[in-house]
C-alpha cells in the first residue's frame, strides 16, 4: 500500500472503533471510555499498518512493538484509575450544559475528533509501515537507535510518574495536597513530557524513512499535551482544588525538567 492508501484504510479502522465507542457511552451513559481506547487506537494502527502496509522488516516491527507497548499501558492506566469512579469530570459537565444533545455533540467533538486526531497524529507509523521493500527490509541505522532510546525514554518516564502519582493520590493523608517529590519535583507535569518524548521519538522514525513529514504527528501531539487537553486544561481548576499547587507552580517548571527545581 501506498502512504495515502494506508492512511485511508487504517483510518477506516480507527473510525470503526471510535463509532463503536461512542455507541457503548450512550449504552453506558458515560463518555469517559474514549481515554481509555486513546493509546490502543495508535496500537490498532501500527498493527494494521504491518499486517497490511508494505513488506514486513525490522522498522516497521520495531516501531509496531512500541507503540504497542505504549498504547496499552497507556490504556491499562487509564481503565485502572477510573474503574468505579464514573463519568469523568470534563464529559460530565458537557452533559450538564448539553442536556439531551450532549449525544450528538459528543459524536461529534469527543469521538470523531479523536479518530481524526489519532489518523493524523499516526502519520510517522504510517510512514514506516507503507515503506517500498527496499526501504523497510534495510539495517536499522543510529537513527533508528536514538528513535528507539526516546521511545523508551519517554515511556519509563510517563510509567514512573502515573505510577507515583497513583501511590500519593491512593493515600489518604494526601488529600487536597501536591506531589512535590520523586520526578514531580522537577516537572508539574512529568507524565505528559514523558509522552512527548515517546512521540518525538517515533517522529524519528518517520523522519528516517518519510522526512520531514513523519515530525508532524510530535508536533500536534506536543501542542495538544500544551495547550489543549494536557497541561493547560489540568491548571485551569487544578489551584482550586488544591491550594499548595500555587505554591508548587512558582518553584517547579510546568513542562521540561527543571533540575534546580524545588
Amino acid at each position: 500500500m501506498t502512504f495515502m492508501e494506508l492512511v485511508l484504510a487504517s483510518g477506516t479502522s480507527v473510525l470503526a472503533l471510535f463509532l463503536g465507542l461512542f455507541a457503548l457511552s450512550l449504552v453506558r451513559r458515560d463518555a469517559s471510555i474514549v481515554d481509555i481506547f486513546w493509546g490502543p487506537a495508535f496500537a490498532l494502527v501500527s498493527w494494521f499498518g504491518l499486517l497490511a502496509g508494505g513488506a514486513p522488516g525490522p522498522r516497521p516491527a520495531l516501531v509496531t512493538a512500541l507503540v504497542t507497548s505504549w498504547g496499552l499501558r497507556l490504556g491499562i492506566h487509564l481503565y485502572l484509575r477510573s474503574r468505579g469512579r464514573g463519568e469523568d469530570r470534563r464529559y460530565a459537565a458537557m452533559r450538564a450544559v448539553h442536556g439531551t444533545r450532549f449525544g450528538l455533540v459528543s459524536l461529534f467533538t469527543v469521538f470523531l475528533f479523536q479518530a481524526g486526531l489519532v489518523v493524523v497524529i499516526s502519520t510517522p507509523i504510517s510512514l514506516v509501515a507503507s515503506a517500498s521493500t527496499e526501504e523497510a527490509r534495510a539495517s536499522l541505522g543510529w537513527l533508528d537507535a536514538v528513535a528507539t532510546i526516546l521511545v523508551v525514554t519517554g515511556i519509563m518516564v510517563e510509567s514512573i510518574a502515573d505510577l507515583q502519582l497513583a501511590r500519593f493520590l491512593k493515600n489518604p493523608a494526601n488529600r487536597g495536597r501536591v506531589l512535590a517529590h520523586g520526578l514531580w519535583r522537577y516537572s508539574r507535569h512529568p507524565n505528559y513530557f514523558g509522552d512527548a518524548v515517546v512521540w518525538w521519538g517515533l517522529g524519528l522514525f518517520g523522519w528516517a524513512t518519510g522526512g520531514w513529514l513523519g515530525l508532524v504527528g510530535p508536533a500536534i501531539m506536543t501542542f495538544l499535551l500544551l495547550r489543549v487537553s494536557g497541561v493547560a486544561l489540568l491548571e485551569k481548576t487544578i489551584q482550586t482544588r488544591r491550594p499548595e499547587y500555587t505554591e508548587y507552580r512558582k518553584t517547579t517548571s510546568a513542562f521540561f525538567p527543571r533540575w534546580g527545581s524545588r
